[in-house]
C-alpha cells in the first residue's frame, strides 16, 4: 500500500491492534512491532470493539483473559459483523490447552500463540497473516471489479438489445405513420396488466419480476410480421376484401417465423425469443376459438398472447388509423367488456378492469395527439 505525500510515494504500514489488560504486555508487543507496523492498543474488549468499528485495523492481537469482556467474546462479535469479519485475529494467551485452542479456531481466529511469547515467532506469524489478508483483499477487489464490469457490460448489452428491438418493431409500425407511440403504450399496458395478474395465486409463479421484464421487452415485436404485408393492404383506408384480409392475417405467422429464425441462429432456447414468438404468433387468437391463425381456444392460447390481445385491441380502438377515427376511452372499454369470454380471457378482463385507470393514464401520457 502506498500514499502520495509531499510529491513522493510513501509506503503505508499495516495497522496492528493489540488488546491486553496487562500494561507490561502492551509495552512488550509495542516494542516488538512498532518499527514494522502502526500500533493501536486497547486494555479491554469494549475499547477494542470501538477502535475496530472505526475502521483501519489490519490485524488483531487478542488476549483471552480480560475483565468485562474476554477475548473469545470479542472474537465472536468481530466475526458476526460482516463489515469487520475479514480482519484476522491472533489469540495471545497463557491458556494453552487443546480445548482452548480448539475454541479459538472455532470462533474464527486465524492463529493461537501461547504466552510467554517468542518474538521471532510472533513477528513471523503476524507477517504471514497480513500477507494472507493482503492476498484475500486483492482477490476480493478483483472479484468486485469483475462483477461491476460484468454488470456494466450486461447493462450495455441490454440497452443495445432494447434499442434494437424497438428499431425492429418500428420497421413495421412506422410504415403506418398514424400508429405513433403504439409500441411504447403496449409495452406499458402489458407491464401494468402482468403486474396485476402476478398478485393472483394462479399466475404468481409464472409472472415473476424477471418474466414481466421479458414481456415488456418482447411486446414491441407483436406486429413485426407486418413488414411482410404489401402497402396497398396495410395502408388501405377502406375495408379489406376477404382475400386482402387473408393476406393481412398472415402477419401473425410471418412474425412468428421471423423470430423463430432468430432463435434458430442462436442455437439455444431463449425465454425472451420464445415469448416474443408466442406473442407475435398468437395475439390475434380469441378465447372462443374464432381468432387466427390457429383458432386456439381458452388457455391453449399462451398467457403472454392473451395479455397482448387486450393491450393491442385497447390501443387500436383508442388510436386513429388509416381506416378509422380514434375512439373515446369509454367506448373502447365497453367494446372490450363485451368481448369478455368470447374475444378475451374472462379472468384477464376482470383484472384489466381493476387497472383501467392506469391504462387510461398511459394512453393520455403517450397520446399521438401530443
Amino acid at each position: 500500500m502506498f500514499n502520495k505525500k509531499a510529491g513522493a510515494l510513501e509506503k503505508i504500514k499495516p495497522t496492528v491492534l493489540i488488546v491486553d489488560d496487562t500494561p507490561d504486555n502492551l509495552t512488550l508487543l509495542n516494542e516488538l512491532l512498532k518499527e514494522i507496523y502502526n500500533i493501536k492498543a486497547a486494555v479491554n474488549g469494549v475499547i477494542a470493539l470501538n477502535i475496530i468499528n472505526k475502521g483501519g485495523i489490519d490485524i488483531i492481537l487478542l488476549d483471552v483473559m480480560m475483565p468485562e469482556m474476554d477475548g473469545y467474546e470479542v472474537c465472536r462479535r468481530v466475526n458476526a459483523d460482516q463489515l469487520i469479519s475479514h480482519i484476522p485475529i491472533i489469540f495471545l494467551t497463557a491458556k494453552n490447552s487443546i480445548e482452548d485452542e480448539q475454541m479459538g479456531f472455532e470462533l474464527g481466529a486465524v492463529d493461537y500463540i501461547s504466552k510467554p511469547i517468542s518474538p521471532p515467532l510472533l513477528i513471523a506469524r503476524v507477517k504471514t497473516h497480513l500477507e494472507n489478508k493482503a492476498t484475500k483483499d486483492f482477490l476480493k477487489d478483483q472479484n468486485n471489479f469483475l462483477e461491476e464490469e460484468v454488470k456494466r457490460r450486461t447493462e450495455e448489452v441490454s440497452r443495445i438489445q432494447n434499442v434494437t428491438i424497438t428499431a425492429m418493431a418500428s420497421l413495421a409500425e412506422t410504415r403506418d405513420q398514424e400508429t405513433g407511440n403504439h409500441i411504447r403504450r403496449t409495452q406499458l399496458y402489458i407491464k401494468v396488466l402482468a403486474t396485476k395478474l402476478a398478485t393472483l395465486d394462479k399466475y404468481k409463479v409464472q409472472l415473476t419480476p424477471d418474466y414481466i421484464d421479458i414481456l415488456f421487452k418482447s411486446a414491441p415485436l407483436h406486429d413485426i410480421g407486418k413488414v411482410g404485408i404489401p402497402d396497398n393492404i396495410l395502408l388501405k383506408p377502406g375495408k379489406l376484401t376477404a382475400d386482402e384480409f387473408v393476406i393481412m392475417e398472415g402477419h401473425a405467422m410471418l412474425g412468428f417465423k421471423s423470430v423463430e429464425e432468430a432463435e434458430k441462429h442462436m442455437g439455444v432456447e431463449d425465454t425472451f425469443l420464445f415469448t416474443a414468438k408466442n406473442i407475435a404468433h398468437y395475439h390475434h387468437e380469441k378465447w372462443d376459438g374464432s381468432g387466427y391463425p390457429d383458432g386456439l381456444v381458452g388457455e391453449d392460447i399462451p398467457l403472454c398472447a392473451r395479455m397482448m390481445a387486450i393491450a393491442d385491441v385497447y390501443d387500436a380502438l383508442i388510436s386513429k388509423r388509416v381506416y378509422k377515427k380514434a375512439m373515446p376511452h369509454e367506448q373502447a372499454m365497453q367494446i372490450i367488456i363485451e368481448g369478455r369470454g368470447s374475444h378475451f380471457d374472462p379472468i384477464l378482463i376482470d383484472n384489466f378492469l381493476e387497472v383501467e385507470p392506469e391504462f387510461y393514464a398511459i394512453a393520455c401520457e403517450y397520446s399521438d395527439a401530443k
